[in-house]
């Protein structure tokens, strides 16, 4: 907030008591703290949750004679944006808000600011007038300058000859040149829109760059076919690969830093028919919280799991598709269990997250350090738990099982459908039944949906969606209210509805450019099956996946499915998205 006189500050309390927006008796009690304490009197109110920025802002906006604007729940439109850069606008707490006339309307906390409205009037080459908006506000538009492209668009704007030039000399790309600037634009658009993964993919005539966020690709930006060649020749500079080798596929990697953030990025190019594509994952080592129940295990889901770990020894896996969060289970659970008292190693490709007090090792083909050979080494350097980022063939498999055997707690992933489909996976890379039997502690099935975002609207739901809801939670909802806190508290999704067939209540997200389809962020859909005596026996009875699955479900497995949709029924996510990512499943 803006530095106030005196009297202004004794206008703008006068104000909001005037306008019974704070009370007189608490105002008149914390003026003799706030003196006692050589604290500003509107400060001592704010911090005591007395009076509020917004109606500080707004007050103060009175009391001076300017106009105000209350920005914290507005989306600005992105032309709007453009009219400032957002290094300007951050470094000085003002937003463009509109034009009038070729005036540039700003937003600022401190409105008395001449030299700042000068200098901003220099800068756009046009008259500025100026609003008041509270600190809040203003950084609710500043999180809206995600995505500015302006970098890209002045690398553009070079001529192609220009282009052309950077892209065959190497030289001529350097950190300040607007080829490097562009890459950086996007980059920073992908960690601030919490990207998973960036396409830069050549058609016949341009160049469109996409993103996967929250698990979906959409494109962010068409460029010209021109911008191509030194583009990806910035990003093999950048992962030390071949500038002038374009005929065979290409892995890197590099680091940066965006913001406050340290990003690990995974570069993959392959030759395609138009030139080549280039994938950049996006690791940001402190985007996740580490936290198995925020991530959206619950119940008896989460029982069986913390059971399965709390064990001296036997095998955890976790299974499902590429990019279905398996790795950062696998992270949780060990943040579970670390102590000082335990050696825990990792083998991992990539080592995506670091952890203080893990021993990670970095899988290295190229010199040797396979899966294989690197858990042989693990396991003489007397680990109590080891984890292995994948089990990806016979062998890997093997050893890990004869960790497990050894007396030690063993971790690892593998690709398939359900949880119970490990069990069949493993016996097919030639570990025997009765081996797995005796390893095997839990297993765990997962996928990722998108959440709604908090701006949501709830529907009952159609004769549709209430039928397949009583399909698939029928025999697992409380059928009548003396059932709902038991069965509740037993799932882990607090008030549950009753079985019925007139419609439940579901939510939807509003669709805008900051939640694209109404969602924001991704929890994880998890079916676990603890491995007792009875499914002990079908695994060395060569049982399917199919029937260890009805045993587990007789015994209390919530199934992935089933688990979607009690996410829909608590407002998680929705039907819609439970069938996207779940449909294939019982």
């Amino acid at each position: 907030m803006a530095l106030l006189t005196r009297e202004t500050q004794d206008k703008v309390i006068k104000l909001l008591v005037d306008e019974g927006l704070a009370d007189s008796a608490l105002v008149k009690s914390a003026a003799e703290e706030a003196q006692k304490n050589k604290q500003p009197l509107i400060a001592y109110l704010t911090s005591k949750g007395i009076i509020n920025t917004e109606m500080v802002a707004h007050a103060t906006a009175v009391a001076i004679g300017v106009q105000y604007i209350d920005l914290k729940n507005v989306t600005m439109d992105r032309e709007v944006l453009l009219n400032l850069p957002q290094d300007v606008a951050t470094r000085s707490m003002v937003v463009p808000v509109g034009e009038v006339n070729n005036q540039l309307i700003v937003a600022m906390i401190d409105v008395t600011n001449v030299q700042a409205t000068d200098y901003l009037s220099q800068l756009t080459g046009r008259p500025i007038k100026a609003v008041m908006s509270s600190e809040e506000g203003i950084k609710q538009v500043l999180a809206q300058y995600v995505g500015d492209f302006s970098s890209v668009k002045q690398a553009v704007k070079s001529t192609n000859e220009e282009i052309q030039q950077q892209a065959s000399d190497v030289k001529t790309i350097t950190q300040d040149s607007p080829i490097s600037k562009a890459l950086t634009s996007i980059l920073d658009f992908a960690v601030k829109s919490k990207a998973s993964d960036i396409h830069i993919e050549p058609l016949e005539d341009s160049l469109v760059i996409r993103c996967r966020i929250d698990g979906v690709l959409r494109q962010v930006m068409e460029l010209p076919k021109s911008i191509e060649p030194a583009l990806v020749s910035r990003i093999k500079i950048l992962s030390d690969l071949k500038i002038d080798e374009h005929r065979v596929p290409q892995d890197g990697q590099f680091a940066v830093k965006i913001g406050d953030k340290e990003v690990d990025l995974r570069i993959a190019i392959a030759p395609v028919v138009w030139g080549e594509q280039v994938v950049i994952r996006l690791l940001d080592k402190t985007g996740t919280t580490m936290d198995i129940e925020q991530m959206g295990m619950t119940g008896r889901a989460l029982r069986m799991v913390l059971d399965g770990i709390s064990k001296p020894n036997g095998m955890i896996l976790t299974s499902g598709p590429t990019g279905s969060g398996k790795s950062t289970t696998l992270y949780a659970l060990i943040k579970k269990i670390k102590d000082v008292k335990i050696n825990i190693v990792t083998l991992e490709d990539p080592v995506e997250y670091k952890m203080d007090g893990v021993n990670q090792i970095q899988v290295n083909v190229d010199a040797g350090l396979t899966f294989a050979s690197g858990l042989r080494s693990i396991l003489r350097q007397d680990p109590d738990v080891v984890m292995v980022g994948e089990i990806r063939d016979s062998e890997t498999a093997n050893l890990a099982v004869q960790a497990a055997l050894t007396g030690h707690l063993v971790f690892s992933t593998l690709h398939t459908n359900s949880a119970a489909g490990i069990l069949p996976r493993l016996t097919e890379m030639g570990i025997e039944p009765f081996l797995i039997a005796s390893t095997l502690n839990t297993v765990i099935g997962q996928r990722l949906v998108r959440r709604v975002t908090e701006k949501r609207t709830s529907y009952t739901s159609s004769d549709l969606e209430t039928k397949e809801l009583n399909e698939v939670l029928g025999d697992i909802l409380p059928k009548d209210q003396s059932q709902v806190a038991a069965v509740s508290e037993s799932l882990g999704y607090p008030g549950l509805p009753v079985v019925n067939n007139n419609g439940y209540t579901l939510v939807k997200g509003f669709d805008d450019k900051d939640s694209p389809g109404g969602y924001k962020g991704r929890a994880g859909l998890y079916e676990t099956i603890t491995v007792d005596d009875d499914i002990q026996k079908l695994i060395v009875a060569h049982a399917t996946s199919a029937d260890i699955m009805k045993v587990a479900k007789a015994k209390g497995t919530v199934t992935m499915r089933q688990d979607g949709m009690l996410k829909a029924l608590s407002g998680i996510t929705t039907m819609t998205e439970v069938n996207r990512v779940a449909s294939d499943l019982a």
